[in-house]
């Protein structure tokens, strides 16, 4: 009962990347490279385990960016033809490659770090994958025509990876689709069909990361615009509640989701974001408990993990490890406090 985990990517080493900035270029290369990122893997995984979360990732330290770290592998995709395109409906507009053909996984992408970290703790291990109705709102098309025929062909690719990875070991695999708060139409229509594509066959534990985005200026001023109430996820939850996926991930922490909407999720294990990834304050652990407590009013603490709301890689190290205390810890007094 109440398990705790991290959703997504943790600040890399200044050593490793390009310090303060989002996506920050390698330092190092080669060889080096992989040495440097397999260190900095190990030392987020010992602060998790440190920290008393059940379930430990590698917080994205193989990877710059959380979708075209997996994309750069897959044949198909043409990176010489960087175009601009506005993402989470035009929130904000990044440079995109550009599909050109059938995509297609040639070899596994993510198997050597997951084997690396897999054999490095005794926790259980989770890895992130981008989902596929994201991935089509973060890439430019130019070979199928219509967005859900490429969704389910990058569903297809990512169960490929997804098997591969279950059968290392890996005790959770997640999915991480930001881009379905802005869509809930699109959603309903063929991203929930896609995302069940893509854990078809699966028999580990499948999460969908849902969420209003990293701490960033562009996120932060789309939430000011959301109202007194942010109500997306009411618009997908009961489509959700029947797909194949296990877990689903929320934003709850500082944010304007009204908790009653976790109760749409009633087959599912519900992550519950317990800790503000837009504000380098860090939470108490009473305020953790008070946010997991709230939300054991619509699910039974049974069906609960404590959560961040989203990645932390903008973050400061030292802020982003005493968050992850904070979690585990603000757990932990709930867990007490029911048993």
């Amino acid at each position: 009962m109440l398990e705790t985990t991290l959703a997504g990517s943790l600040p890399k080493p200044a050593w490793l990347a390009e310090p303060d900035v989002m996506w920050g270029e390698w330092l190092l290369d080669g060889d080096a490279l992989i040495e440097g990122q397999r260190d900095a893997a190990l030392a987020w995984v010992k602060v998790q385990e440190d920290a008393g979360l059940d379930i430990v990732s590698d917080g994205e330290q193989f990877r710059r960016h959380f979708a075209f770290g997996f994309l750069g592998a897959i044949d198909g995709i043409d990176w010489q033809r960087m175009v601009p395109m506005g993402i989470r409906d035009n929130r904000y507009t990044i440079d995109v490659p550009t599909v050109t053909g059938p995509v297609r996984r040639i070899t596994p992408v993510h198997r050597d770090s997951a084997a690396f970290c897999r054999a490095h703790t005794e926790r259980k291990y989770k890895v992130t994958l981008p989902g596929p109705f994201t991935i089509c709102d973060t890439i430019a098309d130019e070979h199928y025509g219509d967005i859900r025929d490429m969704g389910m062909a990058f569903a297809e690719v990512l169960n490929q990876e997804a098997r591969d990875l279950e059968a290392l070991g890996v005790d959770v695999i997640q999915f991480d689709e930001p881009g379905f708060t802005p869509f809930p139409d699109a959603v309903n229509e063929w991203g929930i069909a896609a995302l069940d594509k893509a854990v078809e066959g699966l028999r580990c534990t499948t999460t969908v990361h849902i969420c209003y985005g990293y701490g960033i200026k562009a996120n932060i001023e789309w939430k000011h615009g959301l109202g007194s109430e942010w109500r997306q996820y009411e618009e997908i939850f009961p489509a959700l509640d029947r797909s194949r996926i296990k877990q689903v991930t929320t934003e709850c922490a500082n944010s304007r989701v009204p908790m009653s909407l976790l109760g749409l999720l009633k087959t599912k294990d519900v992550l519950v974001g317990a800790i503000d990834v837009a504000t380098n304050d860090v939470e108490t652990p009473e305020q953790v408990a008070a946010t997991l407590r709230a939300a054991a009013e619509f699910v039974e603490p049974e069906r609960i993990v404590g959560c961040t709301n989203c990645g932390m890689a903008p973050l400061p190290r030292g802020v982003a490890a005493g968050k992850l205390k904070a979690l585990a810890d603000g757990a932990a007094l709930l867990r007490k406090e029911l048993a």
